[in-house]
């Protein structure tokens, strides 16, 4: 089941629809949100958002990966990985155990 994906402009425009912001100021908007949470995260903060979720920054040390086609053995560098740990609130929304949410 592939749903419909949800672009910037989609939210501008859901901004917009709710809120009564001009298209513009919706889009200038969630620019801002989008830009402070990508900056948070860069700095190695935690993000979280009420009733949705949060989103953390892991660091994963230096490991040995291998290549499927060849089977050669190749060092994987350490990295900052970003995850999304949804909120129980959110889960019980996807699995239908809530019926409307508060906006």
């Amino acid at each position: 089941m592939a749903g419909k994906t949800v672009t910037r402009a989609d939210l501008s425009e859901a901004v917009y629809q709710k809120v009564g912001l001009s298209r513009t100021e919706s889009a200038e908007l969630v620019e801002r949100v989008l830009g402070e949470i990508c900056d948070s995260l860069a700095a190695g903060e935690t993000v979280k958002l009420s009733s949705f979720g949060s989103f953390v920054v892991r660091s994963k040390g230096e490991r040995v990966g291998r290549n499927p086609k060849t089977g050669v053995e190749v060092p994987i560098d350490p990295r900052r990985v970003m995850v999304f740990k949804p909120s129980n609130v959110l889960k019980a929304y996807i699995n239908g155990e809530i019926i409307e949410r508060e906006d």
